[in-house]
C-alpha cells in the first residue's frame, strides 16, 4: 500500500528552510511570515515522525534527518515543476494570466494596457488583481509582477522599478486656512497611513518621512490606515489628508492635477525591495510572456535611468 504523502506546502516550506537553515530567509522567499514557516515544518515533523531542525538560541541546525531528505526533496519540486510546466504547454491557451497586486494594477498597469493591445492585438490579457501570492508552478498565472526583494526560488525575475515614497495630497491642501508649504505644516493636516507588511525603522513609514524631514511634533501614527496604496490615494485625491505614495505609482494623478507633493524629500525602501517580473523559467520563450516582458521593459525603462 503507497504510503500517504504530507502537503505539498510543507514540503516545499521545509526545501526552503532547510536550504537557508533560517525560517526568516525562508519567509522572506515564500512570501509568508516566520510562523507560518515554523507551523508548517512542525506539521512535517508530526507528520513524518522525526525531528528535522534544531532550534537554538544561536540560530537553526538542519538533523539529519533533515540533511538527509532535502536534496531529494529539492530534486522532486524541480520535477513537479517540470511536470506541470508540460501540461501548460501542451495545448496552448488562449489568454496570457497575469498575476499582480492591487496598488500596481489599478495605479499604473490598467491605464497602459491599451498600450499593449495595440502592440500585440492577438495577445489577450487575463488580469488577476489580488494581494495574495500566485503560484507559478501550478496553474494560477503565467507571470507575476511581484513587489520584494527578488529571490524567488526556482522562478526568472527581472527587476523593473524601486520605489520611492513622497507626501502627496489634494492640489486644495496647499491653500486654506492652514496651507501646506513647508514639513513644519504637517502638524495641522491627517496623515493617512499605508499598511506595510514591515514597519520596521528602515521601511518608508510616515515615522521614517519625518525623521529624515527633521519634524518633530507631529504624531507620526496617528490618522487613518489602509490596506492599499490605491486606496490611501484616493482618500489624499479626495482631500482627506496626505499620504506617503510612490513616485512611479502617482505619476498619472500628477500629471493630471489631481495630486501634487508638496516637499521634495523621498524615502525609500530597502534597496533590494522593489517591483520584479517573475515567470517560470521554462517558459520566457512563451511568445505571449516574450511579448508582455518586452513591453513591460519598454514602458518602465524611464523609471530605472
Amino acid at each position: 500500500m503507497t504510503e500517504p504523502l504530507p502537503p505539498l506546502t510543507a514540503l516545499r516550506t521545509f526545501e526552503a528552510a532547510a536550504r537557508h537553515e533560517s525560517f526568516a530567509q525562508a519567509a522572506e522567499e515564500l512570501h509568508v511570515t516566520p510562523a507560518a514557516v515554523s507551523h508548517q515544518v512542525k506539521a512535517l515533523e508530526a507528520f513524518v515522525g522525526v525531528e528535522l531542525f534544531r532550534r537554538q538560541a544561536r540560530g537553526l541546525t538542519i538533523t539529519e534527518a533533515g540533511q538527509a531528505a532535502q536534496p531529494l526533496l529539492r530534486e522532486g519540486l524541480e520535477r513537479f515543476q517540470e511536470g506541470v510546466m508540460r501540461m501548460r504547454t501542451a495545448v496552448k491557451p488562449r489568454h496570457l494570466t497575469i498575476s499582480a497586486n492591487t496598488s500596481f494594477a489599478t495605479m499604473w498597469l490598467i491605464s497602459r494596457l491599451d498600450g499593449f493591445r495595440n502592440r500585440h492585438p492577438e495577445v489577450d490579457i487575463l488580469l488577476d488583481v489580488s494581494d495574495s501570492i500566485a503560484d507559478l508552478f501550478g496553474l494560477e498565472a503565467d507571470i507575476a509582477i511581484r513587489y520584494g526583494g527578488g529571490a524567488y526560488a526556482g522562478l526568472h525575475s527581472e527587476r523593473i522599478v524601486g520605489l520611492r515614497e513622497y507626501p502627496v495630497c489634494s492640489p486644495t491642501l496647499l491653500e486654506g486656512e492652514n496651507p501646506l508649504l513647508t514639513p513644519d505644516d504637517l502638524r495641522h493636516h491627517t496623515l493617512l497611513h499605508g499598511m506595510w507588511f514591515d514597519e520596521s525603522d528602515v521601511w518608508p513609514t510616515w515615522n521614517v518621512w519625518l525623521k529624515a524631514a527633521g519634524v518633530d511634533g507631529v504624531d507620526a501614527g496617528k490618522g487613518p490606515r489602509f490596506t492599499h496604496s490605491a486606496i490611501a490615494m484616493k482618500a489624499a485625491i479626495d482631500g482627506l489628508g496626505v499620504a506617503l505614495c510612490s513616485d512611479f505609482l502617482i505619476g498619472d494623478d500628477v500629471a493630471a492635477g489631481r495630486l501634487v507633493c508638496p516637499f521634495e524629500l523621498g524615502i525609500g525602501a530597502p534597496d533590494s525591495f522593489a517591483y520584479y517580473l517573475v515567470a517560470p523559467p521554462g517558459r520566457l520563450d512563451d511568445p505571449r510572456i516574450a511579448a508582455f516582458r518586452s513591453w513591460l521593459l519598454d514602458e518602465t525603462a524611464m523609471y530605472r535611468q
